[in-house]
């Protein structure tokens, strides 16, 4: 037989045998024919009938379970390429002496040829149940084989597991699924050629490998239909209108064939004999003998090796294009894994030098967020760090509530604890000091926090401080990594000194003349204006009791007026202080010396003051009226020191008092208007301690309002250091811990790892990359190959 386009054939076997020997597996989508069918379709059949053999295993269910290559190469007809050496594997037949120039040849059997093609049979069952098993599973791995011979086209075939719908004996549950997996990776490939084999005793409507064929080749551009078992189909019935094209058109269009049978192939019958069978069929076939010249396996055989040349001829750009993109990545990839000869001795050193110096580069770059490497998908290096402070730590900061764990009795008890045995005059300075302490201590926590949280940052930064050509040498990045951890260590250590100091520092000096700090004088006046605009509203309501009673008493003609009043006078408004009533009793009063002994209510004093009902003059005076009992009324009369108070009023309003005894202070003059002292036995009760119900006790109203100007200037102080904690606290961290790593990590870098004995040691090269850098050199030479044969026929 003559071949058709020899040359570009064999440029794609040799880049068939180039690939897969050295990868593995099809990268360059060499172009093929691929065989696809049914079990029992036939497909077995015709191949052997293209090759002139009787080669392929034979039996029931699944019998091809690998892909096999078959590579088709027509030699010229010779008997001294046989080696006498193998002559044992020839058997004494007519037909074998006369295929003394035809052998096979198989990948995984390198430079064994085998003449008997009998053995060629066994082998290909035992490599397969080898790989495969002896389940009947199938496996994707490929078996190549090659046979040379003079009565050959010179074709690539492939011949796939036949289509199965149902598992028979130890076969998985998904072998169809498993099979569709397998002819669809191999068909789909645009080089390939789709050889579809249906038989003609089945309606073409049914045909799996047609369906399969259609759906990755619509167009039907690149597939072949061939009809097997013509001459079993019922009499009166033929398939000339399928192989016309008319029921299923292809491109490539059908080509009829007839096969060996069952009985033939038990018979022995040889393919010689079977081949003149069915070109006598066609021939004398009155439905088919018209277009007998195109139907049978010779004319198959013809038609595949021109399509393929064809398609060789067409798609060798696109190869070529393609092995160029691979080239280009291979090279790229191969030089991620370094150039070996800059690893010898004389480079060893400047190579760790260089190394040092990006990674620190790279550590530096991600905190300033200049790294040609910043993830688009998270925060993170210095924009984490920035989250810490404003978000993490400036919501934790606002989160503290300063009064939140002190209790009103709390309070009450620093009080009292800080005027030692003496009655309190005034609200002592010591008992704010006291209880604000332990408050700006809250701060601590959270900014300890701040620190750590940078910290943990800093270390992952480290951690991913890694490149390409770093990781070919572990040792070395582990020791940079190190070596930056040792260093974040040792200034964690100090810049938590440092914040702690700064919390130590706002605690050592409490200092009450800031001028963002509320004052007594304006937290006072706060407090007794919402506790008038309390007992405004508590009188507004208990006017409105007063009226609803009256109406009701006009309604319903009852007489209960007076029980209603005395009701509604015994009524308090909601939301005011607790206070515990004054007592009448002369042997007993309030611990306050603002209350006289009328017993009338703070209150009223300050809502009458200067003739005003709770302006900003009234809070003022009620403020001196609560501590000193300015009496209002028209006996008290004019008293001499009263300008000097006046005065005092005026400076305390204007909250320039350097402390809170200070504001007290400056109102001695008015002494002389203190209600005379009332005998200590009189305060026998109050003085005895805590009352007698220690789970809820009940405040005087001096205490109560003590106890709320406590809390008012605890929360005014707190926030002032508040504010300078979350400025100082995120200033510290990037001085002591943040900027000092940065500057000094090349340094330490170069001090502790540039020691020529560590060299050796640095950049010991793990194992696998040298695999994959020795298997990437592979790859890239396989490429260079390939492109100098397509660079022989292009």
């Amino acid at each position: 037989m003559a071949a058709l386009g020899e040359d570009l054939l064999g440029v794609v076997n040799k880049l068939q045998d180039l690939v897969f020997n050295t990868i593995g597996n099809d990268s360059l989508d060499l172009p093929q024919i691929v065989t696809v069918g049914s079990q029992s379709s036939g497909k077995s059949s015709v191949l052997e009938n293209i090759v002139g053999r009787d080669f392929l295993p034979r039996g029931s269910g699944i019998v091809t379970r690998r892909p096999l290559v078959l590579q088709l190469i027509n030699v010229p007809s010779s008997r001294s390429d046989r080696p006498e050496d193998d002559a044992v594997h020839v058997p004494h037949t007519p037909e074998s002496v006369a295929g003394q120039d035809e052998w096979g040849e198989f990948n995984h059997i390198p430079g064994r040829r085998f003449y008997d093609f009998q053995e060629i049979k066994r082998e290909i069952e035992n490599e397969t149940n080898r790989i495969a098993g002896a389940n009947k599973g199938i496996n994707r791995q490929p078996i190549h084989l090659k046979v040379y011979s003079s009565h050959v086209l010179s074709l690539t075939l492939v011949d796939l597991p036949g289509l199965t719908k149902v598992p028979i004996g130890d076969q998985p549950t998904d072998i169809e699924k498993q099979t569709r997996n397998l002819i669809s990776e191999y068909i789909a490939k645009p080089n390939s050629i789709i050889l579809a084999v249906s038989p003609a005793n089945v309606d073409i409507v049914n045909s799996e490998a047609l369906k399969l064929a259609r759906h990755v080749d619509p167009t039907g551009k690149r597939t072949i239909g061939v009809l097997t078992k013509l001459d079993l189909m019922d009499h009166g019935t033929n398939a000339l209108d399928i192989l016309s094209g008319r029921v299923y058109p292809l491109k490539l269009g059908f080509i009829g064939t007839v096969n060996r049978s069952q009985q033939d192939i038990q018979g022995n019958k040889n393919l010689s004999e079977a081949l003149q069978a069915e070109r006598e069929f066609f021939r004398m076939h009155p439905a088919y003998r018209n277009m007998s010249t195109r139907c049978g396996t010779q004319y198959l055989a013809k038609t595949l090796n021109t399509t393929l040349m064809g398609h060789i001829r067409e798609r060798l750009p696109d190869i070529k294009a393609r092995l160029n993109t691979l080239m280009g990545q291979t090279q790229q990839e191969l030089a991620s894994y370094g150039d070996v000869k800059f690893t010898g001795k004389e480079h060893r050193g400047s190579l760790i030098l260089q190394l040092m110096t990006r990674f620190a580069t790279m550590f530096i770059s991600s905190i300033d967020g200049t790294s040609s490497e910043i993830s688009t998908k998270e925060l993170c290096g210095g924009a984490r760090i920035y989250y810490i402070f404003n978000s993490v730590f400036g919501n934790s900061l606002e989160t503290i509530n300063p009064t939140q764990n002190l209790s009103a009795q709390d309070i009450r008890t620093a009080i009292r604890n800080s005027t030692g045995p003496r009655p309190s005059l005034f609200v002592p300075e010591l008992a704010f000091d006291l209880l604000v302490k332990p408050q700006i201590k809250l701060l601590e926590i959270p900014s300890q926090r701040c620190v750590e949280l940078v910290y943990e940052e800093l270390i992952k930064i480290c951690h991913n401080c890694g490149f390409n050509e770093l990781a070919r040498y572990p040792r070395l990045q582990g020791k940079l990594i190190e070596v930056v951890s040792d260093l974040l260590r040792e200034r964690l250590g100090p810049c938590s000194s440092y914040v702690e100091s700064l919390i130590s520092i706002q605690r050592a000096y409490i200092n009450t003349n800031h001028p963002n700090f509320l004052g007594a004088a304006a937290a006072m006046s706060s407090v007794m204006q919402d506790k008038q605009e309390r007992e405004k509203k508590a009188a507004m309501e208990a006017e409105k009791a007063k009226r609803e009673a009256r109406r009701k008493k006009e309604l319903n003609g009852v007489n209960g007026a007076e029980e209603g009043e005395e009701d509604t006078e015994h009524q308090q408004a909601p939301g005011a202080l607790p206070v515990r009533p004054a007592t009448k009793n002369k042997e007993s009063r309030s611990m306050s010396p603002a209350i006289g002994r009328d017993g009338h209510r703070l209150g009223h004093n300050a809502s009458m003051s200067n003739g005003t009902g709770g302006g900003v003059g009234a809070g003022k005076d009620s403020f001196l009226n609560y501590f000193f009992g300015k009496e209002n009324g028209p006996s008290s009369g004019p008293l001499p020191q009263q300008t000097a108070i006046t005065h005092a009023s005026r400076h305390v309003s204007q909250n320039l008092e350097p402390s809170i005894s200070a504001s007290f202070r400056r109102g001695d003059t008015r002494t002389t208007s203190l209600p005379e002292p009332v005998a200590e036995e009189e305060h026998a009760e109050e003085n005895t301690g805590f009352p007698h119900d220690e789970s809820n006790p009940a405040l005087t109203e001096r205490e109560a309002l003590e106890t709320e100007l406590i809390r008012r200037l605890i929360s005014s102080y707190f926030a002032i250091v508040r504010e300078t904690t979350a400025d100082q606290v995120p200033k510290a961290v990037m001085h002591l811990l943040v900027n000092h790593s940065k500057d000094v990590v090349q340094n330490r870098l170069v001090s502790e790892l540039y020691k020529e004995e560590l060299f050796e040691e640095l950049l010991y090269e793990d194992d696998a990359i040298k695999s994959e850098r020795e298997k990437c050199e592979k790859l890239l030479g396989t490429y260079k190959e390939a492109a100098r044969i397509i660079g022989e026929v292009l």
